[in-house]
């Protein structure tokens, strides 16, 4: 299969959470099928139509197109990330909640985050060099989100703004919801997650994703930290 841009993610896997996270949004990018919505009286196909196309994920590197988009590029990359991969311990999170992002709803991290901040900052770095640049219409795109002077120096600099010290892991189970949806959505999910959540979260891979001609992301690799390639 071909893609037209890549990105790299936390995708939980064969756990009670990424069972529940590929229903709730109706894409298994693992899979890469479509899966069934849970029947929670909600238009979860018109709730989830934005994050669905995605899959059930946390980001840690958003999407970009390749420099190089051959398959020699695509191999390189991939060496790249198994090799960042190898010389990283996996990764424990106190726990995870629902919480509002604006007038999204998102499952974020609890405890300390600072591990998952810093790698995330390095491999923003090591991804830098095989990305292409990103377009000026990306980059006036990200600045209509109302970006504060650091952001936007980030934008400049990294081409996303939300890198860094500004790196905030979250992973999305709606599109921006109408006020009025805001809380009806939210007492359903507080109903589905506690039988879910997990005590601890453990990041022990990540994912490079590819993003269809659909605009579906699937997983091309799951690269475990501490293995190899």
């Amino acid at each position: 299969m071909q893609f037209q841009r890549y990105a790299i993610y936390v995708v939980p896997d064969g756990n009670a959470l990424a069972e529940f996270g590929a229903s709730w949004l109706g894409w298994d990018a693992a899979k890469g099928v479509r899966v069934a919505h849970p029947p929670t009286g909600l238009p979860l196909d018109k709730i989830t139509q934005t994050p669905g196309k995605y899959g059930f994920h946390g980001t840690v590197h958003w999407p970009f197109a390749l420099r190089d988009p051959t398959d020699q590029g695509v191999a390189r990359m991939l060496q790249v990330l198994a090799a960042f991969c190898a010389t990283r311990a996996p990764l424990q999170i106190e726990g995870l909640k629902l919480a509002r992002l604006g007038r999204f709803l998102a499952l974020v991290p609890e405890g300390d985050t600072s591990a998952l901040v810093k790698t995330a900052a390095e491999l923003v770095q090591k991804i830098q060099p095989l990305r292409a640049a990103p377009t000026g219409t990306e980059i006036a795109r990200r600045r209509t989100g109302h970006l504060n002077p650091e952001q936007d120096a980030l934008l400049t600099r990294w081409g996303y703004p939300y890198v860094m010290d500004q790196f905030r892991f979250h992973m999305t189970l709606t599109g921006k919801l109408p006020k009025t949806r805001l809380a009806e959505v939210e007492a359903v999910l507080n109903t589905l997650l506690p039988s879910i959540l997990p005590r601890c979260f453990d990041i022990e891979a990540l994912c490079l994703m590819g993003e269809d001609h659909e605009g579906k992301f699937h997983v091309i690799k799951r690269l475990p930290f501490g293995g190899g390639f």
